[in-house]
């Protein structure tokens, strides 16, 4: 089973074609931590990237189109996620982004609050659902955000 995404303006018959598989870029210098998140992430239906580093996740976005970029807060410094997440949404693409965490210090809630533009995912052994949920709540912000724009689009 895979998250599929409507593309706006696709007039393809329901069933013929590729089908479209949402793109997720997951920056996260924990090897474990990013593993782990991608497998689960895989197993849901989304196409997963990694990258370990802010260099690395950037090469990504380069390189191809993402609908949903997380990025972990403690990923190389404490300003790496959130510039990040910033340069993602400058992509033509626009993806969706969000800063993942597992456990905070008091200087990383300090960030976290300084970023009040950015989504939050909280990842917890014990709380799959809820991660998987708030995967598919942001990839379907974004579908929803695009639509918009599209039918105020003339012509």
């Amino acid at each position: 089973m895979h998250a599929t995404l409507p593309v706006a303006g696709d007039r393809r018959p329901k069933g013929l074609g590729k089908r479209n598989v949402a793109r997720v870029l997951l920056a996260d210098s924990d090897l474990a931590s990013r593993l782990t998140l991608r497998t689960l992430l895989s197993t849901a239906g989304y196409a997963v990237d990694g990258a370990a580093s802010g260099s690395e996740a950037i090469a990504h976005l380069d390189a191809h189109e993402y609908q949903l970029v997380l990025a972990d807060l403690r990923t190389e410094s404490e300003e790496a996620g959130p510039r990040l997440l910033a340069y993602a949404r400058q992509k033509e693409f626009h993806p969706a982004t969000a800063l993942i965490y597992s456990r905070l210090s008091k200087i990383e809630a300090e960030t976290l609050e300084s970023c009040p533009g950015d989504s939050v995912v909280r990842m917890s052994d014990a709380n799959v659902s809820y991660l998987l949920a708030r995967v598919a709540d942001l990839i379907g912000d974004r579908v929803n955000r695009r639509i918009q724009r599209s039918l105020r689009q003339p012509g």
